[in-house]
């Protein structure tokens, strides 16, 4: 008449998570209960018979009850003793596997337990309830179950233990405390409890008279420190947790359901992203200025790496958590929306400084007041012309600019003010890796692929779900391919050319807010995209004492350079696609230089200026075959070779300090970057 629990202890059977790097083989951290579950057949004779003489000789004969045992503890129940052992290897497992005994410690409680081994002994085999029980005892050293021992006190799988090994853990299972990692009196203990198992396993035949003379007490190794969490593994674990829980993973599975866990992180380009950022960081920089990096593989749309600060200091990361002002990273989402939309590379925008339109309250300058003439859109994106962007958005239209960001990968959240005459320029905030994720879209020829942290989940019954992320064509191949190629001529002759790798191409943007709150390069190969920003906690002027206030063009983008130059390393040299061809005015001049990342050809170059613009006046400098000294609203600086390899960007025009604040039209003066958020994701 007396059931069998339907339910089980979660405890008894839960198993701990374990997150792997991309490579699904190195151990990125563990989550939960340490247990893995193993068949019977993997555990070895000998270690059976060991738990057997040292627990229960007569498991295989018994109904299940030790009835001398089970007299013993429930006089000690009735006198009022404490509970008492005695319990055979059955009545252990029923005790500690179903649901509904272990909370009780009563004389009631105890004929139950012993109603209900019985039972199980007669509807379930030995060798079941012997794997179970082997799968559910704990041993000491947070070691659930004798797979996790064997590694525990030996370093090695359950199936290779020695007889001398599975002597002591079965040892073990009495004292567990006291014998995981005995001196002195509890050494002595323990050599002599397994003496008296080795024994004992002679007496039940399972060892010769021989072989119990032959055995040595075993060599246990250091106990390993709980799995600590150091340095980027913190922030690595938090965004796996996060992007599992938004996938349907309840917390309870990642702790106990036994999940394989294999991440996009790679493990190298981890330490490279870390290293890139200390070693070009001066050694004073202010402890307020943060830094993060971020790098997307376009073709998937894997985190492959990023760096988010120091954990010990900061709650939350600066790659994925948070976000600062785009500035001028934020023009080629504007620039492939005009190329998808009609617009070609030749299309003339205004880039004369102030720009008035009719929707700002105030006039929108470019940076000193340089003024460019009607100039082509590579020009506006070399050169990153302010009032040339402002233009091009008002003629392509604002909400197609809000429609790319946003399939780029740009939550709408955080497309604020998109109504507003300045919105091109990067007055929404972004993290670093939706920066990288956005930008892997001209690299993977105008397709985005969502942002993620996880490659598979494989549960504890060996069913695998690969991660599938979502993809959306945000522009067209030719589109892209144009962009791409505009961008390109941003790191051979203007903003970004402290950002060249010589061995490849490379196109990128710089971003830099008015004050120089929130600095960036973005940049990328066919391979990989990757963003680079630096801001203060405080939101105040990145400055670094010797080197001034920063630019997109200087820290920002030798970081870049530093990580990429390793991440490259090795990998084959691909091009970008061809670009359109386009002409300047009326000589047609188009490109044949294709985009290499070295130094750029005489042919690449077009013609000192516009024919087709007047010649300009002493306040309007005619463009000349070198890069301008100062290109509109960027400053610059040269490096000690006197080449203009690190060059800012300009201040964007912006028009609240905040984010969270509401739409407003813009007043053409840069207020900074906003606040950070500090929501956890790829996707915000």
């Amino acid at each position: 008449m007396t059931p069998i629990p339907d339910t089980t202890q979660k405890q008894a059977t839960a198993q701990g998570s374990v997150i792997y790097y991309r490579d699904g083989k190195t151990v990125l951290a563990r989550q939960g209960v340490d247990r893995k579950v193993v068949e019977l057949s993997k555990v070895p004779e000998h270690v059976r018979e060991a738990v057997i003489a040292a627990e229960n000789r007569s498991f295989y004969e018994d109904a299940g009850v030790s009835v001398k045992g089970t007299a013993r503890a429930v006089w000690s129940t009735v006198s009022g003793q404490q509970l008492q052992g005695g319990s055979t290897i059955t009545q252990q497992l029923v005790r500690n596997y179903y649901s509904g005994l272990s909370q009780e410690r009563s004389v009631t409680r105890k004929f139950k337990e012993i109603l209900i081994a019985m039972k199980v002994d007669q509807s379930k085999s030995k060798d079941w309830v012997l794997e179970q029980y082997l799968n559910t005892i704990y041993f000491g050293r947070g070691a659930n179950g004798v797979q996790s021992a064997a590694r525990a006190y030996f370093g090695k799988d359950v199936e290779d233990l020695s007889v001398a090994e599975g002597a002591y853990l079965a040892s073990v299972i009495q004292q567990p405390s006291r014998f995981a990692d005995p001196e002195g009196a509890d050494l002595q203990a323990a050599q002599a409890r397994w003496r008296s198992v080795v024994q004992a396993m002679g007496q039940i035949g399972a060892l010769t008279p021989e072989q119990v003379a032959a055995q040595r007490f075993p060599e246990l190794i250091a106990p390993k420190k709980p799995f600590e969490l150091k340095g980027q593994t913190r922030y690595m674990l938090q965004q796996v947790t996060d992007e599992l829980n938004r996938r349907g993973y309840t917390d309870e599975e990642i702790n106990s359901g036994g999940l394989k866990i294999v991440s996009t992180f790679d493990k190298k380009l981890m330490a490279a992203a870390e290293r890139a950022v200390k070693e070009v960081l001066p050694d004073n920089t202010p402890k307020k200025v943060r830094t993060g990096l971020a790098a997307v593989d376009p073709a998937t749309g894997e985190v492959v790496a990023f760096y988010g600060g120091d954990p010990d200091r900061y709650d939350y990361d600066n790659a994925f958590s948070a976000k600062v002002m785009a500035g001028s990273t934020f023009k080629p989402y504007t620039l492939a929306a005009a190329l998808d939309n009609g617009f070609d590379l030749s299309t003339r925008v205004n880039g004369n400084s102030p720009l008035r339109v009719a929707s700002a309250d105030k006039p929108i300058p470019n940076d000193s007041g340089r003024s460019y003439g009607q100039i082509n859109l590579v020009q506006a994106t070399q050169n990153s012309v302010n009032t040339a962007f402002v233009d091009l958005g008002q003629k392509v239209g604002l909400d197609k600019v809000a429609e790319t960001a946003e399939a780029a990968g740009i939550p709408a959240s955080q497309l604020t003010q998109r109504t507003a005459a300045s919105f091109p320029l990067g007055v929404s905030s972004v993290s670093a890796v939706q920066n990288a994720s956005g930008f892997s879209t001209f690299a993977n020829k105008g397709v985005h692929v969502e942002a993620h942290v996880l490659r598979s989940v494989t549960d504890s019954e060996g069913h695998k779900e690969v991660v599938k992320p979502a993809e959306i064509k945000v522009v067209g191949e030719q589109a892209a391919a144009d962009a791409t190629y505009a961008m390109q001529q941003v790191v051979k002759y203007g903003t970004g050319t402290a950002a060249r790798l010589y061995d490849r191409p490379v196109a990128g943007k710089t971003g830099t807010t008015d004050d120089s709150r929130s600095v960036w390069f973005n940049g990328f190969t066919p391979q990989l995209a990757v963003a680079v920003d630096m801001f203060r906690d405080d939101n105040a002027t990145v400055k670094i004492p010797g080197y001034g206030t920063q630019f997109g063009g200087q820290l920002p983008a030798q970081i870049w350079r530093a990580f990429m130059t390793e991440a490259m390393a090795g990998e084959p040299v691909e091009e970008f696609p061809e670009p359109s061809e386009y002409g300047y005015g009326g000589d047609g001049w188009s490109p044949s230089y294709r985009g290499r990342g070295d130094e750029p050809q005489q042919d690449a170059t077009p013609p000192s200026r516009d024919w087709n613009t007047p010649e300009p006046g002493p306040s309007e400098p005619a463009f000349t075959d070198a890069p301008p000294t100062q290109d509109p609203g960027d400053n610059r600086q040269n490096e000690p070779n006197g080449r203009n390899n690190e060059r800012g960007d300009q201040p964007e025009q912006t028009d609240q300090p905040f984010q969270d604040q509401p739409d407003q039209p813009s007043t053409g003066t840069d207020q900074g970057p906003s606040g950070f958020d500090r929501t956890n994701g790829p996707n915000g």
